[in-house]
């Protein structure tokens, strides 16, 4: 080979391999928007979109899925997969063992409690006469993409949220935002904490007085199509299907009914009529809040959710999942219809992508299928651990505090006894919840304190164990398995994969089947922005999307 070739070889290489170049090249190409709209949906699996795809209308996910940039394969890696976690995952660019929310709640070992993770008495609710406003982002620990952005434009930039959960609506409004709202189940209106707004906007008062939730409450949930035209889904009397209250899982759902059983607005978060309120709102806060007025970038963050809390009674395969989705499909068409209308395509920015993934139920899976997965009886191995514990050390309480897949020892009590130490203690127990069956792996706190990049098993428990939020000892169970309670009803999944599309702002259709994580998106919308990357963010910048190279050697030379 001549001397010539390899060095014109050397130098095509030296530039594939140079992310500098491709960030330069993206940054001078693209115009920054006038608005980041980003599009959240809970328990989203992203097969769903290819599961419901002919029913789909075409400027929904059918456009964006069509027009924008598809992320085939992204994982979002914790431990015990929650929207709490998710978000701040998605917002902050690093796992909950930097950002600390490890979960949507944790036990206080001072307070002697569990405590939920935006719960926070100095602050009250703005909107509504109860205390779901009594919270705020301060267990959050690490700054999100839109308090960089409010900072490096020295507060200009408006930022606002809008979600089903408090949750879910401060950890992606982050710190610094103009408000963050969310549905107050007592009240059934969207309210806010006084930690974002101290007078509340006459657009939000003069929204609820529309009454949406009483009202849509009161109509009967009834599928958008033809029932027999769902070929996509199971039978709508399928036997295996919980149903709501364990009783009614078959169409027409009188929600009415549901909320007097609750006494609340729980209900009418598991239909498509609460996402049609949040987009609903979220349409009326691009207009009052003079979003997209100057120069400078706004972000607006709106959360769906997948049937919320009921999301495991039903499950991926339901004709309720499949109708939730296809009127999610008009509501999520209607806003980005909206959007590039006042705005233009392109100067607005979208992302569409889920803060947890769903799975099936283990008694379909067993059914229907023969995998062997089980449910893991989380009482009763609690109860066979306190018995061995108590033999072997003598009567104690020993167990302070458990919860699905960790569990916190009394250390007041382990400390003044004799024969045991604390690490000794939580070697015990992990070894000891380590051989059920279900369990796949467990590992003591003392091992994970002292830090790994550890792959595989062990990533999801060493991305989210956090010091004195996170049990003495945490466990995962093998895939399929799901942790089961005799009163409590838990909403839970091991699937770690979760969909990420761009479009808009000079996006071109593409699908990017390289692995990637949730924790990539925050440098990736911050190249996208020109806002700084965290210097703690543990993601890398998708450069297939800010960087117009060709997708190989051959390209190039063409």
């Amino acid at each position: 080979m001549k001397a010539g070739v390899v060095v014109v070889l050397v130098f095509i290489v030296s530039v594939f391999a140079n992310p500098l170049w491709a960030q330069k090249k993206g940054v001078e190409e693209r115009k920054n928007p006038k608005v980041v709209i980003g599009i959240v949906v809970e328990n989203m699996r992203p097969d769903y979109i290819q599961r419901f795809w002919n029913k789909f209308q075409s400027n929904g996910f059918k456009k964006i899925y069509t027009e924008g940039a598809v992320c085939s394969n992204v994982k979002l890696t914790l431990h015990k997969q929650n929207y709490a976690s998710g978000t701040a995952t998605l917002f902050t660019g690093v796992h909950p063992t930097i950002h600390g929310i490890v979960e949507n709640t944790w036990y206080d070992r001072l307070k002697k409690q569990e405590i939920e993770c935006t719960e926070d008495d100095y602050y009250f609710t703005v909107g509504a006469d109860t205390e779901t406003g009594n919270a705020s982002p301060k267990n959050l620990l690490s700054s999100t993409i839109t308090d960089n952005l409010k900072i490096l434009s020295q507060g200009k930039a408006k930022v606002f949220s809008a979600a089903l959960n408090r949750e879910s609506a401060m950890f992606a409004a982050g710190h610094a935002a103009d408000g963050a709202y969310w549905l107050d189940i007592e009240s059934g209106k969207m309210v806010s904490s006084s930690f974002y707004v101290s007078n509340f906007p006459d657009w939000v008062r003069l929204f609820n007085a529309e009454n949406y939730a009483s009202i849509y409450s009161h109509r009967t949930w009834t599928t958008l199509l033809p029932e027999t035209s769902y070929e996509e889904c199971l039978p709508d009397d399928y036997l295996l299907e919980r149903g709501y209250f364990g009783e009614y899982n078959t169409f027409p759902h009188s929600i009415n009914k549901y909320i007097k059983r609750t006494e609340d607005y729980r209900p009418f978060k598991t239909t498509p009529s609460a996402n049609m309120m949040i987009k609903d709102f979220t349409l009326q806060l691009l207009e009052n809040e003079e979003i997209g007025a100057d120069n400078v970038t706004d972000f607006v963050t709106a959360v769906f959710s997948s049937m919320d809390y009921e999301n495991g009674s039903f499950g991926p395969a339901s004709l309720e999942m499949m109708d939730t989705y296809l009127y999610l499909d008009q509501y999520i068409g209607e806003l980005v219809k909206v959007a590039e209308k006042k705005y233009g395509k392109e100067n607005v920015l979208f992302f569409l992508t889920g803060n947890t993934s769903a799975s099936y139920p283990v008694d379909y899976l067993k059914e229907e299928f023969h995998l062997t997965v089980d449910h893991f009886n989380v009482e009763s191995a609690i109860a066979l651990l306190t018995s061995y514990l108590n033999i072997t050390y003598g009567e104690k309480k020993w167990i302070e505090h458990y919860s699905d897949l960790q569990l916190y020892l009394d250390h007041e009590i382990i400390d003044k006894s004799d024969n045991v130490t604390i690490n000794e203690m939580r070697d015990v127990c992990s070894n000891f919840i380590n051989q059920f069956e279900g369990v796949q792996v467990s590992m003591p706190a003392y091992q994970l304190e002292q830090g790994s990049s550890a792959n595989g098993l062990l990533e999801p428990i060493y991305n989210t164990y956090f010091k004195n939020r996170s049990g003495d000892f945490m466990y995962t169970l093998k895939e399929g398995w799901q942790p089961t309670y005799k009163f409590k009803r838990v909403n839970y999944t091991d699937q770690s994969r979760i969909p990420l599309v761009f479009f808009g702002n000079g996006i071109r259709p593409q699908t990017i089947k390289s692995k990637h994580n949730a924790v990539d998106l925050v440098p990736t919308l911050s190249e996208m922005i020109n806002v700084p990357v965290p210097d703690k963010c543990q993601g890398k910048i998708i450069y297939e999307l800010v960087d117009d190279r060709p997708s190989n050697i051959m390209d190039f030379l063409k």
